[in-house]
């Protein structure tokens, strides 16, 4: 018979507080609880329509004997989990505590009539997962301006979504698969990234603006431009610092005999000095 997803009801909690709840009505029903937390599994609809209940794990192994109930009343029977599990006959639904790895498995619950004779037979898995952490988002530039991105998680069986300023990214805008934690988007892609990431039992998203990605064919070709730049502008300030330093004579003498007879002329005063003149006075 082909299996039946039991309805999953999650609630909002660190992993260790998390309930999750599932219908187990149906034959073969899929049903998942969080690693540590607690889970609840409808068995029934209404106990008191059987005269016996039976409730096993792993049907087809040891099949040990967790539950059974007559009429009005139940027991646990003494297992490895007894102390974690409960059973509520008023609504039929069966409380595992404190959830484990082990735990995961096939259980089966059976029925009986008045007279002891089986009236139904069925079976479910039940999966304990670990939540999904909290993600984090890395990001590189590649050539020809494109981009990858990587989302990355701790749990149980994630699973990774994307998108672009709340639209999900199409196929024309990353390289295939963006259903894992991995992309690659194409050049010229900006605006704000979300990665969702989800398992079973829980679900976390992280987001990053981003911006378009340089080509880096460009860009050394830029640096190269500026380095040419830089070398052509000391160039030009050396050769223009030696040409003021040949062209710029030193101080000259304030005073420079310009006569014979020992008359000059005093750049200081600005004045034309006779000799006789300086020795009258």
């Amino acid at each position: 018979m082909e299996a039946v997803l039991g309805l999953l009801v999650i609630s909002a909690g660190v992993s260790h507080g998390l309930e999750t709840s599932c219908d187990a009505r149906q034959n073969v029903s899929q049903c998942y609880g969080a690693l540590g937390g607690t889970v609840y599994l409808q068995l029934v609809t209404d106990d008191t329509r059987y005269d016996e209940l039976s409730f096993y794990k792993d049907p087809t192994g040891a099949k040990t004997k967790i539950l059974e109930t007559r009429k009005d009343k139940w027991v646990i029977r003494d297992t490895p989990i007894k102390d974690r599990v409960d059973f509520f006959i008023n609504n039929g639904t069966f409380r595992l505590n404190n959830a484990r790895s082990t735990d995961s498995g096939e259980y089966l619950l059976e029925t009986f009539n008045s007279v002891g004779i089986s009236s139904g037979i069925r079976g479910l898995q039940l999966f304990i997962e670990a939540p999904v952490s909290s993600p984090q988002l890395s990001s590189e530039c590649l050539s020809h301006g494109e981009m990858r991105v990587s989302c990355s998680s701790e749990g149980d069986g994630p699973q990774y979504s994307w998108t672009l300023d709340g639209q999900t990214l199409r196929d024309t805008e990353t390289s295939p698969g963006n259903e894992t934690n991995t992309i690659t988007l194409k050049k010229g892609l900006s605006g704000d990234l979300t990665c969702t990431i989800r398992n079973y039992i829980s679900s976390d998203s992280i987001s990053k603006r981003i911006s378009p990605c340089l080509e880096r064919g460009v860009s050394v070709f830029v640096y190269f431009q500026l380095a040419e730049v830089f070398i052509l502008l000391t160039v030009c300030l050396g050769s223009y610092c030696f040409y003021k330093k040949e062209t710029c004579p030193q101080e000259q003498v304030s005073r420079v005999y310009a006569v014979s007879g020992g008359s000059w002329w005093d750049s200081d005063e600005g004045v034309f000095v006779l000799r006789g003149a300086m020795e009258t006075n």
